[in-house]
């Protein structure tokens, strides 16, 4: 038995209750107290899955509305007034015929739609059954979220806001409202899909609808696309599902909210076509993700797979592997009409006819990007945290340590579970949704076969990404801790403007990294006080912020959690610094990509027609706070050199 394995065993004997979370709500609002779960296949491998596929399924909708055929849908889009306008603008800038434009519309809506059949919906019931009781031992689910969640579709407009981690997110969430004798979610899904022939057609007999991952200026296929999930909504015909971050997350980590899909259902309620609608954020956890590996490989440069059936069937060994569990919380439905109140002005929608599309003002885009920032921030806190996490984390800063002195990376049993227990009250503490369980953990696999020794540094990334990515689920508990106190060491002084000054500019440079809601500096900045303060690791007063002896232990921690990150942003910045790698996480594309946003949008970097260079009146000030920031992240920075080839 490995070390992390008798680490685990020693750590889950150590308390046997199921979910255990802080009863504290903390100065964010939005943190609420959690529900309790049921795992939902339990009854699933006691009972014929026959009989669950075939059973009776009768949902309630919204205002109890009839259920609405793909056909009719359509016809409703190709009559609404917006395309017609539309199809009317597009001809007197083209000089084409109405008949024509009104043909491509059609032809689009056809691409698009979905094709929703309960005979399909009832082989997808069948089938998932069997493969998830294979690949994991449950599926917790928090019914409270479920009876709340029906609830709400029988008095407004849904739509379901889950997190995207995995592939298996959008099946997992019309697998539960099935189960539960819900209403079935159209969900929009990448055109990717449509590649994979038989797969594809049928997701879309299973409420997939099917859009391009980006529109370009094609004023068309958008109006085709925001009239038909407008129609859908204000019928109430299903709960409309999508993913704020626009596609999954390679890093565990939340990604920056896309706002297109959020912006279109939103507007029905502003131009006052429906009362309210209920956005319902979603918590998806699991122990184990399925790509873990092809994550990890992707974001060191390995071309993604592209999406097919017989990749499908190449990837059925899975099946052969341990996932552990799947925590899914649906959390409060969101009232669309008291997130706007008293932040946007409606009135402002009655000055033209609702049908004359309209670029979204200041005011509204603002609403709109905190609200998704919010709505996000809500999916980080309903995560349930498992053992794995705290001990990655721990495993990957003793890594890092150790390479960085020279020794051999390992740690002694003993000490590794008296710092997980240290790390489990710390995260309780602040709030985390903490499941330790009674049983063996399901946490990543080291690959075991032999590569060739140019691999061997690839498959080493790999390796230490998996853990990363593990690392990331815990990120948004320790966050706005980990920056205040990043920013006690940069500071010059202990006074608390000082701090606050480096707490600020650390929140702007990761601003494209992390989820940190815009507006909210002082908040967050009161927020990492208040936990820090609450544990003894600080003592704030109105002038000052020190650091209490019990703290130490606290900020070191803290601080090495972000040490990657910033390693990663000074290679960018670095860029004619010639030195050494400490993080294998520095190779992370994501990581990059992020650090070139922020470095473009605080002006360091300016990009010139797809070359990115400095911006020379801004680097000095990046370089001296970066000369401080080597006060505690001992790493140097690195050149990539290509080769000459």
């Amino acid at each position: 038995m490995s070390v992390v394995q008798m680490s685990l065993e020693r750590l889950l004997v150590s308390s046997c209750s199921v979910c255990e979370y802080s009863s504290e709500v903390l100065l964010n609002p939005m943190l609420k107290k959690r529900d309790d779960f049921e795992d939902m296949l339990e009854e699933r491998r006691n009972s014929s899955d026959l009989r669950y596929a075939l059973r009776c399924y009768t949902p309630v909708l919204y205002q109890g509305v009839t259920p609405c055929k793909a056909s009719m849908l359509k016809t409703m889009v190709l009559q609404s007034d917006q395309l017609h306008y539309v199809i009317n603008q597009v001809s007197k800038e083209t000089g084409r015929a109405n008949d024509d434009i009104t043909e491509e519309a059609s032809a689009i809506l056809e691409e698009m739609a979905q094709r929703l059949q309960l005979s399909t919906v009832r082989f997808f019931a069948f089938t998932l059954s069997k493969v998830f009781k294979t690949l994991f031992r449950s599926i917790c689910v928090n019914e409270e979220g479920i009876q709340r969640l029906q609830q709400a579709i029988q008095e407004h407009p849904v739509v379901l806001l889950p997190s995207h981690r995995s592939y298996m997110d959008f099946l997992l969430m019309s697998y539960i409202l099935y189960t539960y004798d819900l209403a079935l979610p159209v969900i929009a899904a990448g055109m990717d899909f449509m590649g994979m022939k038989i797969v594809g057609e049928m997701l879309r007999m299973s409420g997939a609808f099917f859009i391009r991952r980006s529109f370009g200026g094609d004023r068309l296929y958008w109006a085709v696309f925001s009239e038909y999930v407008k129609t859908m909504l204000r019928n109430g015909f299903a709960p409309v599902e999508f993913f704020l971050e626009g596609t999954r997350s390679r890093t565990s980590k939340s990604l920056t909210p896309k706002l297109g899909l959020l912006n279109i259902v939103m507007d029905p309620f502003l131009k006052g076509e429906v009362f309210d609608v209920s956005l319902v954020p979603v918590s998806i956890s699991y122990e184990r993700i399925l790509e873990e590996v092809l994550y990890a490989r992707e974001l060191l440069g390995v071309p993604k797979p592209k999406e097919s059936t017989s990749g499908l069937f190449k990837a059925r060994k899975v099946l052969s592997e341990d996932y552990g569990s799947i925590h899914v919380y649906f959390g409060q439905p969101v009232s669309l009409r008291s997130l706007a109140q008293g932040k946007v002005n409606r009135c402002q929608f009655s000055l033209m006819p609702r049908h004359i599309p309209k670029r979204p003002n200041e005011e509204i885009h603002n609403f709109v990007n905190d609200s998704a920032y919010r709505l996000v921030r809500t999916q980080e806190e309903n995560m349930v945290l498992k053992p794995w996490v705290l001990l990655a984390s721990l495993l990957l800063q003793n890594h890092h340590q150790n390479q960085a002195v020279g020794q051999i990376p390992g740690i002694a049993l003993d000490e590794l579970t008296e710092q997980t227990v240290w790390l489990r009250d710390v995260s309780r503490q602040y709030g985390a949704f903490l499941h330790w369980p009674a049983g063996k953990q399901a946490g990543p696999k080291k690959p075991h076969s032999t590569v060739a020794p140019e691999e061997e540094l690839l498959s080493q990334a790999v390796i230490v990404l998996s853990c990363a990515s593990y690392r990331n689920q815990a990120l948004h508990v320790f966050l706005r801790p980990a920056l205040l106190a990043c920013g006690i060491h940069i500071a010059s002084s202990n006074k608390k403007q000082e701090v606050f000054n480096s707490f600020s500019f650390l929140r702007n440079m990761f601003f494209n990294e992390f989820i940190l809601c815009p507006g909210a500096t002082v908040q967050d900045f009161e927020e990492a006080c208040y936990l820090l303060a609450k544990t003894g690791a600080l003592h704030v007063s109105q002038q000052e912020v020190l650091v209490t002896e019990k703290g130490q232990r606290t900020l070191a921690y803290l601080t090495s959690m972000l040490d990657p990150f910033l390693q990663g942003y000074q290679v960018i910045v670095h860029v004619c610094y010639p030195g050494r790698l400490r993080y294998t996480e520095v190779l992370s594309s994501d990581l990059q990509k992020n650090c070139l946003a922020a470095l473009l949008r605080l002006g360091a970097v300016r990009k010139i027609k797809g070359y990115v260079g400095f911006d020379h009146p801004c680097v000095p000030s990046w370089f001296n706070w970066l000369k401080h920031a080597k006060k505690y992240c001992t790493s140097v920075t690195v050149i990539y050199h290509l080769n000459e080839k």
